[in-house]
């Protein structure tokens, strides 16, 4: 199907005719299910902290972002609320960690990837994960994702009106590796071929990435962890290209690909006058192009593990610049998937690893938690596309 046809067409019509031509249910893909594992990254921004209180008003979570958002436009979907099962809850809460991870289970998704922010041996957001790993519950499968950019008013991990910044050092490789190392002794932390595996989203923010990912490794050895399996997160056009040369093992795909997301759409026509136009949105695009051009990647001659999303609008948490793919249902999350599934050959029988971004952003409209607007519908999607059954407790509730 080609979205841009009819040019005369509104972006709400274009919208409304695909969603006709959509199948409901997209069949798993042909021949057995692959041996992979899917890994889902996960937002810790849902319970209050003194920086955020200070930076933002008291009692600030994600929430605050999730529950503010407007419709720019008509058929525009926000906000993006949790459905009732769910609510707006308090990551403190060890019954809402455990009931995360029982949706989780039981529709294909195999370990979170949480989100690491460290700086300069400061960590934020910390306190849901340090409960996870002293209590040993939830017993499902986890790594790190090391957040490794700027805190900013902006929420884009630049340079302008930083909050909190990265600095780093010889000496702070040496502790943070130190640090990890309690994560990576757990033994529901995510290993390939035993090596533990963690993901620095912005490598290229490193001065010396290779110097660090040498000490790293050293380090580990030295601890008793052995080696290492880290992987660079493709982000952003600086990170991408063979990362075995920087000391790492992996890429890691992410979505949105900033870099390959095809035209943007037209505003819709109800709100072109300029008087009208909301200028907090920076850029509409299509979700059904995004993942055709996902499927369309060519192969790297290096290791990189595939991602997928469910969707994408960030106009809730970002008051400037927001950008929005529209066009988003289950059944074409399925489909992407289904045929990401297809294309990925595990390097090994470890490296396997296909990620999804994410299972909680809520303030990016970036989720796979059921919702008022959709339930369960994407995790539905999610479970057919893996063709995983359903295990029968869930199947009696």
């Amino acid at each position: 199907m080609n979205p841009y046809a009819g040019e005369r067409a509104t972006l709400l019509e274009r919208l409304a005719r695909a969603g006709a031509e959509a199948p409901r249910e997209t069949p798993s893909p042909a021949g057995s299910r692959k041996e992979l594992r899917y890994l889902a990254f996960y937002l810790p921004q849902f319970h209050p902290i003194p920086e955020n209180n200070a930076w933002w008003g008291d009692g600030f979570t994600e929430w605050t972002n999730a529950t503010a958002g407007k419709p720019s436009f008509p058929g525009h979907h926000q906000p993006h609320l949790p459905s009732p099962e769910l609510g707006l809850y308090d990551l403190r809460d060890p019954g809402v960690r455990e009931l995360q991870v029982q949706l989780a289970r039981s529709h294909g998704i195999d370990g979170f990837v949480y989100y690491h922010y460290w700086f300069g041996g400061r960590r934020l957001l910390e306190r849901p994960f340090d409960e996870v790993l002293a209590s040993g519950s939830p017993d499902f499968p986890f790594c790190l994702c090391w957040a490794n950019e700027n805190w900013t008013r902006r929420w884009d991990g630049g340079d302008e009106s930083t909050l909190m910044e990265q600095r780093y050092s010889d000496e702070d490789d040496l502790e943070h590796i130190r640090w990890l190392v309690t994560a990576f002794e757990d033994p529901r932390y995510v290993r390939v071929d035993g090596k533990p595996v963690l993901l620095v989203y912005r490598a290229s923010q490193l001065p010396d990435a290779r110097l660090t990912t040498d000490t790293w490794r050293a380090e580990a050895a030295r601890l008793g962890v052995g080696e290492l399996y880290l992987c660079r997160v493709e982000a952003f056009g600086q990170d991408r290209g063979d990362p075995t040369a920087l000391g790492f093992d992996a890429g890691v795909e992410f979505q949105p690909d900033w870099w390959r997301r095809g035209r943007q759409l037209p505003y819709p026509a109800e709100l072109q006058d300029s008087t009208d136009r909301d200028p907090s949105i920076s850029g509409i695009f299509s979700y059904p192009v995004v993942a055709e051009l996902a499927l369309m990647h060519a192969a790297v001659p290096y290791k990189r593990y595939r991602c997928v999303m469910p969707g994408w609008d960030n106009s809730a948490r970002r008051r400037g610049g927001a950008t929005i793919y529209l066009g988003s249902t289950p059944a074409r999350y399925e489909q992407w998937l289904a045929g990401v599934i297809d294309q990925f050959q595990p390097y090994c029988a470890e490296e396997n690893l296909l990620f999804i971004n994410a299972w909680n952003e809520w303030g990016e409209g970036n989720h796979l938690e059921p919702d008022t607007r959709w339930g369960g519908a994407y995790l539905e999607a999610h479970r057919r596309a893996t063709r995983r059954a359903v295990p029968e407790q869930s199947k009696a509730g």
